[in-house]
């Protein structure tokens, strides 16, 4: 006799599985055939590079290798999603500048006036795009290697804070202590 499961009863989280896929929109940065020499000859993995974001402001990227590649793909995408990062936005671009470096890549950010776009290329303009940062000026600089160029635009991500307006100084008479008032 078999047991039949209740729709609401049971482990399974597919349902909230599929509500957090439809929260964010994903990228395949790069996906790479990878093999490892052992003694009984070669083993032959995939490697996937994957980019989430949520076009609000939310990104994340993950790398993870696998036997096949849908199975290299879900897990770098669980790894993304654990990674999410919040970027710092101010009239639609980065609030300043900045530059970042990982490992040979050196990437530079600069904010853009309303109207130019994206003017960035390779994994930057995806990180960008999914990012939803809608105008944004960047250079990669020192490697064309895509993991390190989207780990150093990352880390400059990460970098940014939000600038304050200056404030007028206050003009107050303030008497310096000893001196007497005539």
């Amino acid at each position: 006799m078999t047991q039949q499961r209740t729709q609401g009863g049971g482990r399974s989280h597919h349902g909230r599985e599929r509500e957090k896929d439809r929260e964010f929109d994903q990228r395949i940065l790069d996906l790479a055939r990878v093999t490892r020499v052992t003694a009984g000859g070669k083993r032959m993995r995939f490697r996937a590079a994957v980019i989430l974001g949520d076009h609000k402001g939310k990104v994340g990227f993950g790398v993870a290798k696998a036997g096949d590649v849908t199975a290299a793909v879900a897990k770098a995408t669980t790894q993304a999603r654990k990674k999410m990062t919040n970027i710092v936005m101010q009239n639609n671009t980065i609030p300043h500048g900045v530059r970042s470096k990982y490992g040979a890549a050196i990437v530079i950010l600069k904010p853009a006036p309303l109207g130019t776009g994206i003017k960035a290329g390779g994994a930057m303009r995806v990180i960008f795009e999914l990012a939803g940062i809608p105008n944004v000026v960047g250079k990669i600089l020192g490697s064309k290697n895509k993991i390190n160029n989207t780990r150093a635009t990352i880390l400059a991500l990460q970098e940014l804070r939000t600038l304050k307006p200056r404030r007028e100084k206050i003009n107050q008479e303030t008497t310096p202590e000893g001196a007497s008032k005539k």
